[in-house]
């Protein structure tokens, strides 16, 4: 596999870097295109469920949007060590009845020494929300790395 830049050991700014990399993804929506950050043997741990692979990745996002309409993320770096970045977002999504919800969680994630992730735990919390209270519409502009809005 080739490098996924940036790679460890990270600093403020490569971090930074691979998690907008990684909000740009996810709100793509694509999960073979998300799937193709994380090591083939990778693990996580998303709320209740346990994934391993990058085949039980797709599955698994592929389910997520199905279920999670009109899903739009921010993510914001809280700390960073060596191989390791910890992160918390915020998603805004409507299920299939209309009811928009907005997800608050915290992820925590390793990576091996080519870049990708091999390890990623994630603790979620969903509110229900009017649609006039939405805060978070489409993806950031290239370079803007503003954080995420206030809890």
């Amino acid at each position: 596999m080739e490098p996924r830049n940036p790679v460890p050991p990270f600093t403020a700014e490569t971090a930074r870097i691979k998690v907008q990399a990684a909000e740009d993804a996810w709100n793509t929506r694509d999960p073979e295109r998300v799937a193709g950050a994380y090591t083939p043997d990778t693990e996580w741990r998303n709320r209740g469920e346990h994934v391993r692979g990058r085949d039980e990745v797709v599955e698994f996002l592929r389910r997520k949007w199905a279920a999670e309409h009109d899903y739009v993320l921010r993510k914001s770096l809280w700390a960073f060590g060596d191989d390791r970045i910890a992160v918390r977002f915020q998603y805004e999504w409507r299920n299939s009845s209309g009811q928009w919800f907005r997800s608050y969680g915290n992820e925590n994630w390793q990576f091996d020494e080519l870049g990708y992730m091999s390890r990623r735990e994630a603790s979620i919390n969903d509110i229900a929300i009017e649609e006039s209270e939405r805060r978070i519409f489409g993806s950031r502009e290239p370079g803007d790395a503003t954080e995420v809005p206030a809890f």
